[in-house]
């Protein structure tokens, strides 16, 4: 590791000599948090989103993981997903489902992974999704925020567009000020497939643990606006992303992190 400290508002900011370095201490940093929620709790509610996430996480479906993590208390949700079939390449849920958990077979049942139906209108799924959530938090799965009425996930995963997005809240294509849904969602997406839901940033802000993913030479403009407070007055939706009552911990490589201010820089 090239270097892990804490930046602005308690952020801990992870930052590694290559890929391989940041998949092996992400992997160690779910499973740690895995142990703890099901200590206190008897479960673990993680929610994941699309991008390279899946990717670097697969070393949890082998050994030692694969053995030590509970993984039959594991609740599995998606931060956001696109409308499109469960099968369909675009699905975040199937790139889960093939990158992850069909090699954890008898292990995760699918009633312990909570997708959306991507075959509802964009409105219908976002209100679907967030209906499935409340029943949950209602059952305790889920945990709920000492803060707000909102749930309180273990865990959100999220990676971080060169635009700045996380889940699929793009700049300027969701509402800053939102303040009572759960689950909303956008039908003019800058990315495709245009349709998606995704939970708001109450819901995000609200976890136990935040984690942001941000990796290639191509993040580095938006990780040096985000962390190092650099951007607009009008922030891009990663520099929302500040939980209320947990803590919010990135992990980047390198090249995601060369234009960091001088925190991070003076440190490797």
């Amino acid at each position: 590791m090239a270097f892990s400290g804490d930046g602005k508002d308690g952020r801990e900011l992870r930052v590694y000599e290559n890929l391989d370095e940041l998949k092996v201490d992400l992997v160690e940093y779910i499973a740690k948090l895995s142990d703890a929620a099901v200590k206190e709790r008897g479960t673990f509610a993680i929610a994941l989103s699309g991008g390279s996430v899946i990717g670097l996480i697969g070393a949890l479906c082998q050994a030692p993981y694969r053995e030590t993590v509970d993984w039959s208390v594991w609740q599995v949700f998606w931060a956001d997903e696109r409308l499109v079939a469960k099968d369909h390449p675009d699905s975040n849920y199937k790139l889960a489902k093939d990158g992850l958990f069909s090699k954890l077979k008898v292990l995760v049942l699918p009633s312990q992974l909570h997708s959306v139906n991507g075959l509802l209108s964009a409105e219908d799924a976002a209100v679907d999704y967030e209906f499935v959530i409340r029943q949950l938090v209602r059952t305790r799965l889920i945990g709920v925020s000492e803060t707000s009425d909102c749930p309180k996930f273990d865990l959100v995963l999220l990676d971080m567009g060169s635009d700045g997005h996380v889940a699929s809240l793009f700049p300027g294509h969701f509402d800053p000020d939102e303040t009572e849904e759960w689950v909303t969602y956008i039908t003019d997406s800058p990315e495709p497939p245009s349709g998606r839901i995704t939970f708001t940033m109450p819901v995000i802000n609200a976890a136990a643990n935040v984690a942001v993913i941000a990796t290639g030479s191509d993040k580095a403009e938006a990780a040096h606006l985000v962390i190092d407070d650099a951007g607009p007055e009008c922030p891009l939706p990663a520099k929302m992303v500040n939980p209320a009552d947990g803590k919010l911990t990135w992990f980047l490589d390198k090249l995601a992190a060369s234009k960091l201010g001088s925190c991070a820089q003076s440190s490797e």
